[in-house]
């Protein structure tokens, strides 16, 4: 399976690239795993005048190209103030504006964020959930860690034993849905 690992976060010690490739991980070691973060894909602020002057940026295509060859993206945001990093709305917002094509193409996801705070990102979580299936997002699932801190270790990944059962749950869901799509 080729999965697409995208931390929506351009922070140096993201909490949500280091669940994004912890749960990467848990998918099992046959898988092709490409990851990314927005540090990535650097292009300028989206504005009408500089796509007309100079088209899409090279790092959207990347971005794009990236998500039509994967089976499967795992992506982690991060919450700023209820919603997406500006980071990750500006890629956003450049992959939408690729001619005939939509910035999820379809592709399987599972959403997730976690924080230092109790709701865990439950704000981006929906946010996320309702706007993807405009841009063909096809989300299968959320995932949602609370209490950064103390539950997920920086070198061991995920340590509290409810959230790594929800987690496997969730795994297991997409790779039946991808089995599904195989046959």
């Amino acid at each position: 399976m080729k999965i697409l690992a995208l931390s929506g976060s351009n922070a140096q010690n993201s909490m949500n690239s280091i669940l994004v490739k912890y749960v990467a991980k848990q998918f099992g070691e046959n898988n092709d795993v490409e990851f990314f973060d927005m540090n990535d894909f650097e292009m300028p602020i989206y504005r009408h005048e500089i796509e007309v002057a100079s088209g899409v940026p090279a790092e959207a295509q990347k971005l794009a190209d990236n998500i039509d060859a994967s089976d499967v993206i795992l992506l982690s945001l991060p919450e700023h103030n209820g919603t997406y990093t500006a980071a990750f709305k500006n890629v956003f917002d450049w992959v939408s504006r690729i001619k005939d094509r939509t910035v999820w193409g379809e592709v399987p996801m599972l959403l997730m964020s976690t924080s230092p705070g109790a709701r865990g990102g439950a704000g981006v979580l929906e946010a996320a959930s309702k706007r993807f299936p405009f841009h063909g997002g096809n989300v299968i699932d959320t995932f949602s860690v609370p209490f950064y801190q103390d539950n997920i270790d920086k070198t061991e990944g995920l340590v509290n034993a409810d959230k790594i059962n929800e987690l496997k749950e969730k795994i297991v869901k997409i790779k039946q849905l991808e089995t599904i799509l195989e046959n």
